[in-house]
């Protein structure tokens, strides 16, 4: 049995969920322990629980010390016994970070996997929206050949959640490794502007597009949609991304919150966009440290370069490499990080 120590280095529940995945992938029984010990209430939240449990029913896992609050779970994987599951949560937690565990866990199963979320948030504060996924990280997995979709039925907002969302992860035979060195010319600039419908009134929708379009006028075209949607409570977000002709993409969200005028909330991701793509970036820090154990899966050498190296970037590929043989080289200037990955 592997042990992984949950409070080494970002020390969230990063760490538990790529090890169960890369546990499941290399039929490998794990031992967690101070699962999210640097966080201020630690152990295992909803969220993280429901995606332990989603993975452990579909290939027929057995675990050990599931439960809210737990900071240490043991995880026994088996063969994939299962094709479809439905699982619930019942708070505002995210439905992004269980579709992060599903993915990798599933990336080899051998089938076509449907997956039900009832209940959750589709953006968090401190987790990807749902729209980031599916516009920026899910297109990056494609160019590997790992077309996972996640459909929205119904938006959730914290703090009640009840959003409602379908996954869909197709058979993977095989990674292609992902190569962007060269950030090229940007061909769109594009996002999403998303509201409650309690919101409509007060314009915020627009407000976020609006300001969001002004901050990246100069970098091109740019065109953001405007979205209202039913939900059980109010909210609001914006999700940006640009695309290259030399395939880069990067992307940058923000999430509308009590105190922060709508206005800002499109400032910021907005800024946040420019500030990547003036590093030289082929991809965000975000997506960066997203890609790192697929690319440590890949049959030949990735790279990509993101504007720098998160705690969480630096997490995932110290566990990448403890169960892979493949080993990261990073390379610093002034402006990026060239990351890459090299299959032994």
């Amino acid at each position: 049995m592997k042990t992984i120590d949950g409070s080494l280095l970002e020390g969230g529940g990063a760490i538990l969920r790529l090890a169960v995945g890369f546990s499941v992938l290399k039929q490998q029984p794990i031992r967690v322990t101070n699962i999210r010990k640097n966080r201020p209430k630690p152990g295992l939240k909803h969220q993280h629980l429901v995606g332990l449990q989603a993975v452990s029913k579909l290939c027929d896992g057995k675990i050990i010390g599931d439960k809210l609050g737990s900071e240490e779970i043991e995880f026994y994987p088996n063969d994939f016994k299962k094709n479809n599951i439905s699982v619930r949560i019942d708070t505002a937690g995210s439905a992004g970070l269980v579709l992060q565990t599903l993915q990798l866990a599933c990336l080899f199963s051998g089938q076509n996997i449907d997956v039900k979320i009832l209940g959750g948030a589709d953006a968090g504060k401190f987790a990807p929206p749902v729209l980031y996924l599916q516009n920026v990280t899910l297109k990056l997995l494609q160019k590997m050949g790992y077309t996972v979709e996640i459909k929205i039925n119904k938006h959730g907002f914290y703090p009640v959640g009840g959003g409602e969302f379908e996954i869909k992860i197709p058979p993977c035979n095989e990674l292609k490794p992902i190569v962007l060195k060269e950030q090229g010319s940007i061909k769109t600039i594009r996002g999403i502007s998303v509201a409650s419908r309690q919101l409509e009134k007060a314009g915020v929708a627009e407000r976020q597009a609006a300001s969001a379009k002004k901050a990246l006028s100069d970098a091109g075209d740019v065109n953001i949609e405007t979205n209202y949607v039913e939900s059980a409570c109010p909210g609001s977000f914006i999700v940006l991304w640009l695309e290259t002709d030399s395939g880069a993409i990067l992307g940058s969200d923000c999430i509308g919150e009590r105190g922060l005028p709508a206005h800002q909330v499109g400032e910021r991701a907005a800024k946040d966009l420019l500030k990547a793509w003036e590093s030289g970036a082929t991809v965000d820090i975000h997506a960066a440290d997203q890609l790192i154990p697929f690319m440590a899966l890949a049959g030949s050498e990735s790279t990509i370069k993101a504007p720098g190296l998160s705690r969480h970037a630096e997490t995932n590929i110290w566990l990448s490499e403890q169960f892979t043989s493949s080993r990261f080289c990073i390379k610093k200037n002034n402006k990026n990080v060239e990351i890459s990955c090299i299959p032994k």
